[in-house]
């Protein structure tokens, strides 16, 4: 098995941190990964980093393509900064990962992924959530026909970053979105620190329908940073999923089966076994990364998409997720908001034309950092915020 080098962009703390962990785990057998190199534009947490996971730091992230010659990269930046990364890396034949969310507009997003074409290198991005242990568990519940056929589905997300949540119900429900109709607004609320920083006592929320190929409707709420937890249910024509729940039967006659999470030990670490519901007989998903020692269900999703990444590359398969997809996670929020502009006028997908959101969200760009997204070598010395254009124009972690 072909072993290739792979360097982490981005690698302060949080997610970066939680990726490099993966990458040493899926380096330390010599099958997959030589995890070589990082790149952190922050000289004490690159120095840090450096010493914790023991790879070679840089600064600047052309001298880190060019000088410890990574056959891949995964970028864990702020997402504004992909539209600079992935043209540089892509340029020099280097395959590309990025974190979440692909882009702030759909032109963005294309650009990445032609380029990306063109110079015959793979992209993938990380959206792990249909991955995670129990998202598995839904579809193979869903896949023998435990609940029927999916009939209808709730879709609730409450952190602003809601790409996530359609992702995840878009996997449950295995058909294309065909439109939309959205309903936005923006309320007081008590003042809480974002994770950007700043101060806030506002707070946007939508509320959207979707409607799928399949006929399957998808009823989504995003509240004002509300205190529920995320969740999504879908309905089916003998039982329903709801959240991390399995009901057989009718309103009145039903059984339930909470989903169940075993562990066991591999060389003295807690590492998830596997997740299963005691139907009859059970339904078990079980951890594919034991041997790679994948403690938990986000670990199971980071692992799934690096070792899809690595069969992309060196089996010229499609990556494990992709770009595309990506791309129509993002495309059904602009038409929930484009819907909602047009006074919630239906909003038919694939969108045709350029959104006025992403109309705003482009110029914002071009003001916050000096250049347009094209201009990929101008843009390399830019810090990029977190949060960014979005955050700042549409209210969206």
């Amino acid at each position: 098995m072909s072993r290739l080098r792979i360097a982490m962009v981005g690698a302060g703390t949080g997610r970066g941190q939680s990726w490099m962990q993966s990458l040493k785990k899926l380096s330390e057998p010599d099958d997959l990964y030589d995890f070589c190199a990082l790149c952190e534009v922050n000289p004490e947490k690159r120095e840090q980093s450096a010493e914790r996971w023991g790879v070679a730091g840089y600064g600047n992230l052309v001298e880190m393509l060019d000088e410890a010659g990574p056959d891949a990269i995964l970028n864990g930046t702020p997402p504004d900064c992909n539209v600079m990364a992935v043209p540089l890396a892509a340029r020099r034949g280097v395959h590309v990962m990025t974190e979440i969310p692909i882009a702030p507009t759909l032109a963005m997003a294309d650009s990445m992924i032609e380029t990306t074409r063109a110079n015959g290198v793979k992209y993938e991005v990380t959206e792990q959530v249909y991955l995670w242990a129990d998202e598995q568990l839904k579809r193979k519940i869903i896949d023998e026909g435990l609940i029927g056929e999916p009939q209808h589905a709730r879709l609730y997300y409450t952190n602003k970053a809601d790409y996530h949540g359609i992702n995840g119900a878009r996997m449950l429900i295995r058909s294309e979105a065909t439109r939309v109709l959205g309903v936005t607004g923006e309320v007081r609320v008590p003042t809480f620190t974002h994770f950007t920083g700043n101060e806030l006592s506002e707070s946007r929320w939508d509320h959207a329908v979707i409607e799928f190929e399949s006929g399957v409707v998808c009823l989504f709420e995003s509240p004002p940073r509300g205190r529920m937890s995320r969740r999504w249910d879908i309905e089916g024509s003998e039982g329903q999923l709801f959240g991390e729940e399995l009901y057989i039967g009718s309103q009145s006659e039903f059984e339930s089966f909470p989903f169940i999470s075993e562990y066991t030990e591999v060389e003295g670490e807690k590492v998830l076994e596997h997740v299963r519901v005691d139907t009859d007989p059970p339904v078990v998903f079980d951890n594919p990364f034991k041997e790679y020692r994948a403690d938990s269900a986000d670990e199971v999703a980071r692992m799934q998409l690096l070792v899809g990444f690595h069969k992309a590359i060196t089996e010229d398969a499609e990556p494990e997720y992709g770009a595309v997809n990506a791309r129509k996670d993002i495309e059904i929020l602009l038409a929930m908001r484009e819907s909602a502009r047009l006074g919630s006028r239906w909003v038919e997908l694939p969108l045709t034309e350029e959104t006025e959101l992403e109309r705003r969200l482009e110029e914002e760009f071009r003001a916050m950092y000096g250049h347009d997204a094209s201009e990929t070598e101008a843009l390399v010395d830019v810090a990029f915020p977190q949060g960014g254009v979005r955050y700042t124009i549409a209210g969206w972690d």
